[in-house]
């Protein structure tokens, strides 16, 4: 593992797309500040800029820095879930020079409980990370059914065994919360890894459950 990590590293920095372990599903990783390799990332999916990819952190630190603020009640989220299935949709800090596709000024952030991925990405950086898979394919949890897949598209595959889950992170757009515009709320975008419950536990009325059914 420390030969693949090393490799790892090298392909991120070269700018190009690797596969990762995290603790919900496998996932294909480029260095989120690198918009060529972003793109290869998309490429690698089938996917357009019209479905820019998350941002992975090692550390509560790094997503401060890449949010133009921190809510309290995100706070609260990030302290109970945090590391762990809760991808969270915020402004970016507009300084920011960085190209993830079409995200109308947000940024979805997670920091994942795995110790490979929080490794790498203590070393990488933050890292645009999708689940591992083609558009329209169940993501994969192994590293075999993501090279079946993805193929040569790929520089580097870490193999971290089976994922302990294989459920993926529940999203939660929770821009209105930074200021944005309308009354506040939380919405869900995805169910997934954090259940509605345990959201209520902690936003209460904030969160809204009103909307349609979130896409899986």
């Amino acid at each position: 593992m420390l030969s693949g990590m090393r490799h790892a590293r090298q392909a991120i920095a070269r700018g190009d797309v690797i596969v990762m372990p995290t603790d919900t599903v496998y996932g294909v990783a480029a260095d989120a500040f690198d918009a060529a390799a972003v793109q290869k990332l998309l490429e690698a999916k089938g996917r357009s800029r019209q479905q820019p990819p998350p941002v992975l952190v090692g550390s509560v630190d790094a997503l401060h820095a890449l949010v133009e603020s921190m809510p309290p009640e995100v706070e609260r989220l990030v302290e109970r879930f945090w590391p762990g299935g809760l991808t969270i949709v915020l402004p970016a800090q507009p300084s920011l020079t960085w190209d993830l596709g079409e995200t109308a000024g947000t940024v979805a952030v997670r920091q994942p409980d795995n110790p490979i991925a929080l490794e790498l990405l203590a070393e990488t950086g933050p890292l645009a990370v999708s689940s591992a898979n083609l558009t329209g394919k169940a993501a994969a949890v192994d590293v075999e059914t993501a090279r079946r897949m993805l193929g040569s598209t790929i520089a580097v595959y870490l193999d971290d065994g089976p994922v302990s889950t294989g459920v993926a992170s529940t999203i939660i757009d929770a821009t209105s919360l930074a200021g944005g515009r309308g009354e506040p709320a939380v919405r869900i975008l995805r169910d997934g890894a954090v259940s509605r419950e345990e959201l209520r536990e902690e936003l209460g009325d904030l969160l809204d459950i009103d909307d349609e059914e979130p896409r899986r």
